[in-house]
């Protein structure tokens, strides 16, 4: 049978290269059991479970989400006179098969009937599952729902919502979006009302709300009326039921399994998550870290179904007596889309093992603050701080250059297929069409960059990078390719430099320019670090730093141009408004 885990000799590769035994050590120190009789014994057991479990996922991936898509996309879910929604048969048969199979609890401790596995293996099942199906990702993706009522809600939310996630009896929604409340969530406007006995009530519209037809919302909502800010913001969870209304269920471009939907709420009957006020400034940030990360991955699985489908058709079609791939100008897209996704997958996968040692790290604080020390608390909260802020600067980043990166090799691997490619006879356009979503949702890549570039001014970065700079990698040729990254980073402190004495404006504006050149910078030592243990790698690592040293050149040299045309001549440019 297809598994879409094992066949993938890079993400496999990858499980191996990332310090998985201290991260399964923290992982299972950390989380409650239970009474769970399925635990591990060892780390070395841990870690076969995450194995296995990525197997299964692979497994289902490619023998029922991948055989189902097609049917899905073309027939969608069905918007019922009641205002409710009915989800396509195959789409609840993939719930179902992923509830059997035991994996919609994929982070959730065993003490609520979870797998508790690590941010970083669940990022990789994330993508091999939209691997199989884009769409479907986004309603196995919405698991962060019950993480968050793992890490803020109170016992008894915990112990009443956290083992139907577990079981697959319920999925979640985050709703957040309104009509007049997209990118600025500090502008919602739905509120939350509290009655004389303390029960709490919502009351307005959700808008663009990924799965709202689920049973389980988490609602950000304005629990401060005399507040207009994000402080007057707070966070609750209300189950479906009549007070809820699917208003519209939007029609998209593309991920057409996924129930996107307008919902009211009229006095929807509701708890709140944690504190007051916090909704925003905390829990909802937390969350949407969570789901960034999500996309991320998401982009990486959808990219990679279309580079396999254009690599199988260029070694197939031929053209002139030979297979198209023997073209040059073919040879470079395919070999391209290929080390594209390697490249964001280190960056991605990078980024899942930073929140595993930032979220067990805080576990560790918080559970064990009366067995350490003054001293290991004090090192433990430097390292909570640290990862934090990494954690601030990699998500986004990951985020901004998957999901751009996706875009692009989804629209090669329908070039490579031609014709043939805009037609539905080949899932290229379908993958080009799910692709396209991922530099918009959860944050468009625009703030995705706004977002990360604090961490290349504040010197995040530059401590960051220099961790990498300091390694000895053992081989001639990559330390040489190294120096050259070396040198690549201190043109970007001048460029950066250059950029902040012109002004916030300026660096904002030439923000992207910059964040393109940090993020090829960083990606490239991940690849050397790779290739001293994997031979492929060196020619990966080689392949990718001689392009993007061009490229990063050009950037750079725009920054330094100082040109503000945009800024001074946008009428001129673009014409005035009718």
């Amino acid at each position: 049978m297809a598994n879409f885990y094992t066949d993938n000799q890079d993400i496999q590769f990858l499980l191996d290269y990332f310090d998985l035994k201290n991260i399964a050590e923290m992982q299972e120190r950390e989380t409650p059991n239970g009474d769970a009789d399925y635990a591990p014994r060892s780390l070395e057991d841990a870690i076969d479970n995450y194995k296995n479990v990525l197997k299964i996922v692979g497994e289902l991936s490619a023998n029922v989400l991948a055989e189902n898509a097609e049917t899905v996309d073309r027939e969608g879910n069905t918007l019922n006179d009641d205002q409710t929604v009915t989800l396509h048969p195959l789409v609840q048969k993939n719930l179902d098969v992923m509830a059997r199979a035991d994996l919609q609890g994929f982070t959730l401790p065993r003490k609520y009937g979870g797998i508790n596995c690590p941010t970083l293996v669940y990022t990789m099942a994330t993508e091999i599952v939209a691997r199989g199906d884009c769409s479907f990702m986004n309603m196995f993706g919405l698991q962060g729902i019950a993480e968050t009522i793992y890490a803020f809600a109170s016992e008894e939310l915990k112990d009443e919502y956290l083992p139907k996630f577990a079981r697959g009896e319920v999925t979640g929604a985050m709703a957040l979006t309104e009509p007049d409340a997209g990118s600025d969530l500090q502008a919602v406007r739905l509120r939350a009302d509290q009655d004389a006995d303390g029960n709490w009530v919502l009351n307005g519209v959700k808008r663009f709300i990924t799965n709202g037809c689920g049973e389980v919302l988490l609602v950000l909502a304005r629990s401060e009326h005399n507040i207009s800010d994000g402080r007057g913001l707070s966070l609750f969870v209300c189950d479906k039921g009549p007070w809820l209304k699917v208003r519209h269920l939007e029609e998209k471009l593309g991920i057409h399994g996924s129930p996107t939907c307008e919902i009211v709420f009229t006095n929807a009957p509701c708890r709140i998550i944690g504190e007051r006020q916090r909704g925003l400034i905390t829990y909802v940030m937390s969350l949407m870290n969570g789901a960034r990360l999500g996309i991320a991955a998401q982009s990486l699985g959808v990219a990679e179904a279309a580079q396999r489908l254009a690599r199988d058709y260029a070694a197939a079609r031929e053209q002139f007596g030979a297979p198209i791939e023997a073209l040059p100008a073919v040879a470079e897209l395919v070999a391209d889309m290929k080390v594209r996704i390697e490249a964001a997958r280190a960056l991605c996968y990078e980024t899942a093992r930073v929140c595993d040692y930032e979220n067990n790290t805080n576990r560790l604080l918080e559970r064990n603050a009366d067995a350490l020390t003054a001293e290991e608390k004090k090192t433990f909260r430097q390292k909570a701080r640290y990862y934090k802020k990494l954690n601030a600067m990699l998500t986004p980043m990951s985020k901004y250059f998957c999901s751009e990166m996706s875009i692009s090799v989804s629209t090669d691997a329908l070039q490579v297929l031609g014709g043939s490619g805009y037609m539905k006879d080949y899932a290229a356009e379908r993958y080009y069409r799910d692709a396209r979503i991922t530099t918009i949702y959860e944050g468009t890549s625009q703030l995705q960059i706004v977002a990360a570039i604090r961490g290349l001014t504040s010197g995040v970065y530059k401590d960051y990078v220099e961790t990498f700079e300091a390694k000895e990698l053992g081989d001639e040729k990559l330390e040489a390719l190294k120096q050259k990254l070396v040198v690549a980073r201190a043109k970007l402190e001048d460029a950066v430099a250059f950029a902040r004495e012109k002004g916030s404006v300026y660096v904002e504006l030439r923000a992207r320019k910059m964040m393109d050149a940090a993020i090829a910078i960083l990606i490239g030592h991940y690849l050397l670090g790779q290739a001293t243990v994997n031979d492929r790698k060196k020619k990966v690592a080689d392949y990718y730093i001689t392009k993007e040293l061009a490229n990063i050149q050009g950037a750079l040299a725009f920054v330094e141009s100082g040109s503000t045309h945009v800024l001074d001549d946008y009428l001129e440019l673009v014409g005035k408004p009718e």
